[in-house]
């Protein structure tokens, strides 16, 4: 953790809360105090340091100390004090002063991204610094400055060099208040009040030693129709290649590679034999070369598929489901096709995910997944290049590094090889690289393609260092008071360096009634679908099913008037939320397909969410599973 001398008292929280034993059942019928305006948003607070539990208001020789920046309900509101309670069950801890608590509207939280490849953001003690900077020319210069200016400088804190996992070292840093600030002559970004809570840290190692326990895996999801054969071979004369060379070399201990299989849907073809299949695991109990024999009888199907589209999602989700990545610091998935992916609203696309919904997926911090992708824009396929590309250019985004893609012209079977070469060469050396255990014989990659998968390889495999240092010295948030900060890079204010992003905190209570509404929308689209002008007859039908305000029912003018109240007011834009129901009436049968495919897609993803139990944390000590909290990017919701 990096913090600037000048910073006063820094306070961190420890998980799980110190609490006081709980009151009797008789309370468990109680329900914290509403927001105002609200009919089912209940009052949170954040306990300021030097905030004690008392057993009656101002009875503060009996009080008992609470970590700073704990998080608690509100029962009541007394002479200036606040009974509190850890959960919405119906059972208070105590009373706290309520100039020690400072109010949580919503459970919005930033979170970092990998800080790989980009600035590590800077944390301010006043806001007016920050818009000041950001509407100026010199704004990158400033910036500069800040980060030079030391103790007594505007910046109070940074950002830690290693990457921060909120779901192992779980950390808060909620949002207070959030404003999109738009200079004349720059990019629009959120100016964002936080204070943060991070959860204890783990000792720390020596980095060398840390990073010399580092494993990679490499896992081939290969396209196994036919006219896949040539590229089959050349992918397994790669594996070889690399597994001949790490041979007897200390490396052989740090990197091992995996296959997964896909076809397409079965479909009445049971000449297809599978429509995706776990070939081999990377297995690090077994000698690299053992992977050999489990790959030689991978053969192209034998029978035709419809139409030129497989079923590339189903390989992927087999591979981020079935391999244990949590047991390796480098996770790379290569993916090997010369067609474009079924998609919904596909029948045939098994995973019901998009491209985009997928790389969420591996992206997310249980994965952690770099997905590359070889395309084989073969002749025959020329009418499905552009698709494919759209499609694996979203799959394979990766941050500061770019687009993960890599086509083939022409699927020259040469090209192919020299390509898969030059990525297995660049892991490897990068994996060498961190190890501290160098290989010889890897040659600089020529031309711009190979220098381009060095580049982008040295950037992923730096994420990657850095996530797994994270992970194992339990590198937590910058410990702040209240700070202001931007949402963007300063240099480079672009999707792919932005230091962090807004989330909100979601039980899964409440994510299963977002799926709920998903699933109603989607009912109600679909009955709807040659009469138009019922959904918004459907929608109202849905929010007093789901016991929503009756005022809302009522007033339902938007669809984001049919979800829970916990959306409300959140700082980013939706295009589905704000749909009036002329507007729906007005756009046409297509646009309304393309919105209620959009939705299908998302549900798949909160669906994935809600079955990963590693994603999940609970911040109360009952540990009630309905409570156990999510943080969803707000990019990802409705």
């Amino acid at each position: 953790m990096t913090r600037r001398a000048a910073v006063p008292l820094l306070l961190a929280v420890l998980l799980p809360l110190l609490l006081l034993v709980p009151p009797a059942d008789a309370q468990t019928s109680r329900r914290p105090l509403l927001i105002e305006g609200t009919t089912s948003l209940w009052q949170r607070v954040i306990t300021r340091p030097g905030a004690v539990l008392a057993p009656r208001p101002g009875e503060t020789a009996r009080a008992t100390a609470v970590p700073g920046f704990s998080v608690f309900y509100v029962y009541d509101r007394r002479d200036g004090w606040l009974e509190v309670g850890e959960t919405a069950n119906g059972r208070t801890q105590g009373w706290i002063a309520e100039e020690r608590a400072i109010p949580w509207r919503h459970t919005m939280i930033l979170a970092f991204t990998n800080p790989a490849g980009r600035d590590r953001a800077m944390f301010f003690r006043d806001a007016e610094t920050v818009r000041e900077a950001w509407a100026a020319r010199d704004r990158a210069a400033r910036a500069a400055a800040f980060r030079a200016a030391g103790p007594g400088g505007p910046v109070i804190a940074l950002e830690p060099e290693a990457h921060v996992d909120i779901t192992r070292a779980f950390y808060l840093l909620p949002v207070l208040s959030a404003e999109l600030m738009e200079p004349e002559l720059g990019p629009p970004a959120r100016l964002v009040e936080v204070v943060s809570a991070p959860a204890r840290p783990a000792p720390s190692r020596a980095g060398a030693e840390v990073l010399r326990d580092f494993r990679a895996a490499v896992v081939f999801v290969i396209d196994t129709t036919i006219s896949m054969q040539p590229y089959i071979e050349r992918t397994r004369e790669a594996i070889r290649r690399i597994v001949s060379r790490i041979g007897d070399t200390v490396v052989r201990d740090n990197f091992r590679f995996g296959m997964v299989a896909y076809r397409d849907a079965l479909d009445g073809r049971p000449q297809l034999d599978y429509l995706a299949r776990l070939v081999a695991l990377p297995d690090f109990q077994a000698a690299p070369d053992a992977i050999l024999p489990r790959i030689a009888d991978v053969r192209e199907a034998t029978a035709s598929t419809e139409g030129w589209q497989e079923d590339a999602g189903a390989g992927i989700k087999l591979a981020l489901d079935e391999v244990k990545w949590s047991e390796f610091g480098g996770r790379f998935i290569v993916l090997i096709t010369d067609a474009s992916m079924r998609e919904p609203p596909d029948p045939r696309a098994s995973t019901g995910m998009t491209a985009a919904d997928l790389n969420a997926l591996a992206r997310s911090e249980a994965k952690q997944v770099a997905i590359s992708v070889i395309h084989l824009r073969t002749p025959e396929g020329r009418a499905d290049h552009a698709r494919a590309e759209r499609q694996y250019r979203q799959l394979s985004a990766f941050g500061a590094a770019g687009t993960l893609y890599y086509p083939v012209p022409d699927g020259d079977v040469t090209s192919f090889g020299a390509t898969v070469d030059v990525l297995t060469d660049a892991i490897l050396a990068q994996v060498a690289r961190t190890v501290g255990r160098p290989i010889a014989g890897i040659t600089p990659p020529q031309g711009e393609v190979g220098r381009r998968i060095a580049e982008q390889t040295e950037v992923v495999a730096h994420a990657m260092r850095l996530a797994y240092l994270g992970r194992v010295e339990g590198a937590g948030a910058p410990d702040l008071v209240r700070s202001f900060t931007v949402d963007e890079d300063w240099t480079d204010p672009t999707p792919a360096r932005r230091p962090m992003e807004v989330r909100l905190l979601l039980t899964r209570n409440q994510l299963s009634d977002l799926a709920a509404t998903l699933r109603g929308i989607i009912e109600a689209g679909n009955a709807g679908r040659l009469a138009p002008e019922t959904f918004f007859g459907r929608l109202r039908g849905l929010a007093a099913a789901m016991a929503r305000d009756p005022r809302r029912v009522a007033e339902l003018q938007r669809v984001g008037g049919v979800f829970a109240e916990f959306l409300d007011g959140l700082p980013y834009r939706s295009r589905i939320m704000e749909i009036t129901e002329e507007e729906w009436v007005a756009m046409g049968a297509g646009a309304r397909r393309e919105i209620i495919n959009a939705l299908e897609a998302r549900l798949r993803l909160y669906e994935e969410y809600a079955r990963q139990p590693a994603l999940w944390v609970n911040l109360d000590r009952a540990r009630d599973p309905g409570e156990a909290m999510y943080p969803v990017p707000l990019a990802q919701l409705p």
